[in-house]
């Protein structure tokens, strides 16, 4: 079950929904509950290597830290 990008056309809020099935689309702005969103496009993440070695990596080449998708933040071993 995947999580979608969405940004809001009102006020900008960008904000992520996660998604039951491929027809649960988000359909109103958490912030201001405005419906004229747009989906963003964005990128997944998988896990490669051993099951517990924990090397996650972003489809877009980013970052390997498994809890952001910056290359380097305070959470990032490297």
């Amino acid at each position: 079950m995947p999580f979608y990008e969405y940004r809001c056309g009102g006020c900008g809020a960008e904000f992520e929904h996660f998604a039951r099935n491929t027809s649960d689309g988000a359909r109103a702005c958490p912030k201001c509950g405005c419906s004229d969103l747009k989906k963003l496009f964005s990128t997944f993440g998988f896990k490669s290597g051993s099951a517990s070695g924990g090397d996650f990596r972003s489809s877009a080449g980013g970052s390997s830290c498994s809890s952001c998708t910056a290359t380097s933040c305070s959470s990032c071993s490297h």
